[in-house]
């Protein structure tokens, strides 16, 4: 018995059907894309791991002055305008002159 009750002769069966539908040139194509994506990922995860060590030093670090968090914004830019209304078709032309 070989892996969960599939024999050696069923793998190497299954392999050459593989081999015969997608091809040798295929097959490794995708074992390179497959092993270049595991790489970037590990080394992403690795660069990750580096940048919150880092952030954690600067947060324990009292000599690391920190601002006061009153003075964040939540998020983007903030404009200073004025706000107008267009008018509608209900609305009524205003007279400057008035009525008395």
């Amino acid at each position: 018995m070989g892996f969960g009750g599939i024999s050696i002769w069923q793998l190497l069966i299954i392999l050459v059907i593989v081999v015969l539908l997608f091809g040798t040139k295929k097959l490794r194509n995708m074992g390179g894309d497959l092993g270049s994506a595991i790489k970037n990922f590990r080394q992403s995860v690795r660069d990750g791991e580096a940048g919150t060590d880092e952030s954690r030093k600067e947060a324990s670090d009292p000599a690391t002055p920190q601002p006061p968090l009153e003075n964040h914004q939540e998020s983007g830019r903030v404009f200073e305008a004025e706000a107008t209304r267009t008018p509608s078709a209900d609305d009524k032309p205003q007279d400057d002159r008035r009525s008395s």
